[in-house]
């Protein structure tokens, strides 16, 4: 079999903001331009085949470093609310990316063209993650460096699966994602469309169909999972740090999962094996993608993603057979 042939016609994939900004790595300009020219040989071989691809990104360890600059400079400074925080983070990966991905291509002589859209998303003003923080951006701490921020900053702090103390924000479901007839249009040109970074930009609808922006953090793989639906893709890839999902992760019992169904990674999902701070939004993603009318959604590393689409890594989880 052919490797056009293995790879779909339609493909999204999701980059975690981990895989773009790994643990230990000090964020600077020329470490995330070393990490995007690396995705960038990852991603070359989708595509030079020409497949229609959209990419998205995460953006938590980011955009939890601009807040930390923000209140660290806030006596001379004014600090810029999280959903502005949001678009700048949008924005300046997706340049990175963007340049990256072309500069990849035309290395190879392909005059494809890599396109970014600022893309905002519509959450519900009520949704009760606004009462609930739970979503981890920026450094790792101690407890106790955790409970001197919390003390100093007013952030709420959370142990992440066992990796140490992280600031958490409220992470409401998407609900609509603006201009998705955009991102159709451009990627049915045959660009490849960078869109949804970070999870896009948090906003509320309101009265007259005005939006503003709200103090959020969208889950980046439920907004990819809720435009692969609308715009009607069958395969969805979730690039992270790992090589497969894992259940009973850390303990001497853990096992890797390779192919398993829809049906069985929601019965392993109530049994609490995916941690909310961690992999729990990446398989709620899976899932609803499948739900809602996806094929395959396929988790591993992103220097995987072409070993991944052959099916010789990464944890495959398939639509049940009707």
């Amino acid at each position: 079999m052919s490797l056009r042939e293995e790879i779909p016609n339609r493909l999204i994939i999701a980059i975690g903001g981990n895989a773009m900004h790994p643990e230990g790595s000090r964020g600077s300009a020329q470490e995330q331009k070393q990490i995007a020219a690396d995705t960038a040989r990852s991603l070359l071989p989708v595509m030079e085949l020409g497949t229609e691809l959209v990419i998205t990104h995460g953006n938590g360890p980011v955009v939890g470093k601009m807040l930390l600059r923000h209140a660290i400079a806030r006596g001379r400074v004014e600090p810029m609310p999280l959903d502005i925080c949001v678009a700048h983070s949008q924005g300046g990966i997706a340049y990175l990316l963007m340049q990256a991905l072309e500069n990849a291509l035309r290395a190879k002589g392909n005059p494809r063209h890599v396109v970014c859209l600022l893309t905002q998303v519509e959450v519900d003003p009520n949704d009760p993650a606004f009462e609930n923080p739970t979503k981890p951006i920026g450094y790792f701490y101690t407890e106790e460096e955790a409970r001197a921020l919390s003390a100093e900053m007013g952030w709420n702090m959370r142990e992440d699966s066992g990796r140490g103390w992280r600031h958490v924000v409220p992470s409401p479901l998407p609900k609509h994602i603006v201009d998705i007839s955009l991102i159709q249009t451009v990627a049915n040109s045959g660009s490849v469309v960078i869109a949804g970074g970070g999870g896009g930009v948090p906003v509320v609808r309101e009265g007259l169909g005005q939006r503003r922006g709200v103090e959020a953090v969208i889950d980046k793989d439920r907004t990819t999972a809720l435009m692969a639906n609308v715009l009607g893709i069958k395969d969805m890839i979730i690039l992270t740090a790992v090589s497969r999902v894992a259940i009973d992760y850390g303990k001497p019992s853990q096992r890797n999962l390779d192919r398993i169904s829809l049906s069985e990674i929601r019965r392993l999902h109530a049994e609490g094996h995916f941690p909310p701070g961690s992999m729990g939004p990446k398989i709620d993603a899976a899932i609803e993608f499948l739900e809602g009318g996806g094929r395959r959604v396929m988790i591993g590393r992103l220097e995987e993603a072409i070993p991944m689409l052959r099916g010789e890594t990464g944890t495959h989880i398939m639509a049940d057979e009707a």
